[in-house]
């Protein structure tokens, strides 16, 4: 069947994640279980040129941060609790080692924000933006963790061969106030030369009635 791939620079979608503590530890232990599947299986793709930029950085990067990622950070804040318990290490270094770790992790998600603003203006109200800024604060400290074990949990049963529970996340759909309708340049045209802006409002139309 022939068709074509166009470009969206700013594309809306909705997803609905786990409600629960359970479904979502689920979810991301199933997830890093598949990813590590995936590699072993295309294992010939990492670092060969012959898949060009695929091959060169993508597979190596989902394999050194994605797979790998978890593993290295819980390795790493395990070793230096029990230097710190057992002498090894100074209590200025463990507490440095722990504002470098969490603060860079806060750093990039203040950045992002922040580029993400300037650029394409997303929130309407500082409220909302200072929200998303506290919530890159309070996920370096416990959710992060608990989300690295869930992942490492998950590359544990791919080496162990085991297939991780796949369970029916409950849907609960969503409630609430309409979400605003995507914008568009009402003067820009998409490649055969129709209005954007009109385009945006008959699918947006099209997708509210078919929800």
């Amino acid at each position: 069947r022939s068709y074509r791939i166009t470009f969206v620079a700013e594309p809306v979608c909705w997803t609905e994640v786990p409600a629960t503590r359970r479904t979502l530890r689920s979810q991301r232990r199933r997830w890093s279980c598949g990813l590590a599947e995936t590699l072993w299986k295309h294992r010939t793709m990492i670092g060969n040129p012959r898949y060009g930029s695929v091959g060169i950085l993508g597979m190596p990067h989902l394999l050194l941060f994605e797979l790998l990622g978890p593993v290295v950070e819980l390795v790493g804040v395990i070793a230096v609790a029990l230097s710190f318990v057992f002498g090894l290490v100074s209590v200025w270094f463990a507490v440095l080692f722990l504002v470098v770790a969490v603060g860079y992790g806060m750093f990039l998600s203040f950045a992002s924000m922040v580029v993400e603003e300037l650029s394409y203006h997303r929130y309407r109200r500082w409220r909302d933006f200072g929200a998303g800024l506290a919530a890159g604060v309070v996920e370096n400290i416990g959710f992060r963790q608990m989300h690295a074990w869930w992942r490492f949990l998950g590359v544990v049963d791919a080496v162990r061969f085991r297939e991780s529970p796949w369970e029916a996340l409950p849907r609960a759909g969503f409630t609430g106030a309409a979400a605003p309708t995507p914008a568009a340049d009402p003067g820009r045209r998409d490649a055969d030369g129709h209005d954007e802006a009109a385009n945006s409002r008959v699918w947006w139309h099209r997708e509210g009635r078919a929800q």
